[in-house]
């Protein structure tokens, strides 16, 4: 490890942490950082699994009075009970990478990413269409917090570049709640799902973990100043940095799976 490869891993690890805690994607600059210092493509997912978890914990820290705030206006019982769904959901995840063959679900995140930037996009039209969370009755909104969730943390199990983005964009949906307050609440889902990652890759991915003492300490100062900093923002421009973020990530995953 020479001195431009950790300064390439730090720099990208602030970087990602930051935006994870914002809008969700920086693995989008880790992987290829990763690859850029010689790992093999699985070896680089398992890492940067792992080396980014940190900053979740702190984008979690970052937004807590969100947290409280979420909790007070909502149901702490149904926040709590959100978790074993993450957990389990994010544990079928990480089977599914160990397990099967890449290549098939490389063609598909591009799609499932520019997906989820394009109903954060145009959220007020689609709740127009399912009824607004306000609306909502307490059992379907529920339903569909659980299911927005399992859904989630298992893509974030298997992948999880842009996780925040379909989470938040998911999240809104059935939550009527600003937008800092939504973002919170996927900062704990990231973090449970990434705590369910780091287990099972180390004991059974190939995980490199000089790297991961790199990156993960740069991704824990970037995810509290990402944290900070999605509280500061408007709802509108929030969305507007997750929607554009989000398009920009599925777009070069677009060009990676098919050039």
């Amino acid at each position: 490890m020479n001195p431009s490869n950790i300064a390439v891993l730090s720099v990208a690890g602030l970087a990602a942490g930051t935006i994870n805690a914002i809008a969700g994607g920086g693995s989008l600059i880790t992987f290829p950082a990763l690859i850029a210092t010689g790992l093999p493509p699985v070896a680089a997912n398992v890492t940067n699994t792992t080396a980014v978890f940190p900053g979740y914990v702190a984008a979690v820290h970052g937004s807590r009075t969100d947290l409280a705030d979420l909790a007070r206006d909502g149901s702490r019982r149904l926040l709590l009970s959100l978790g074993p769904t993450s957990v389990v959901a994010a544990g079928l995840g990480c089977a599914l990478l160990l397990l099967t063959p890449a290549e098939a679900f490389n063609l598909v995140v591009p799609f499932l990413v520019l997906g989820a930037a394009a109903v954060l996009a145009f959220q007020d039209r689609l709740r127009r269409l399912v009824g607004h969370p306000r609306d909502l009755s307490p059992r379907r909104q529920r339903l569909g917090l659980h299911g927005m969730v399992f859904l989630g943390s298992l893509y974030g199990g298997y992948f999880g570049a842009a996780l925040g983005v379909m989470l938040v964009a998911a999240l809104g949906l059935v939550l009527d709640q600003s937008m800092a307050r939504v973002s919170a609440l996927k900062n704990v889902i990231s973090a449970l799902g990434g705590l369910v990652g780091v287990l099972a890759f180390a004991l059974f991915g190939p995980v490199d973990w000089v790297d991961v003492a790199i990156v993960a300490p740069a991704a824990l100062v970037g995810g509290y100043v990402g944290a900070r900093l999605a509280r500061r923002l408007p709802s509108a421009m929030l969305k507007t940095v997750i929607v554009v973020f989000g398009s920009v990530v599925g777009l070069v995953l677009l060009y990676r799976a098919f050039f």
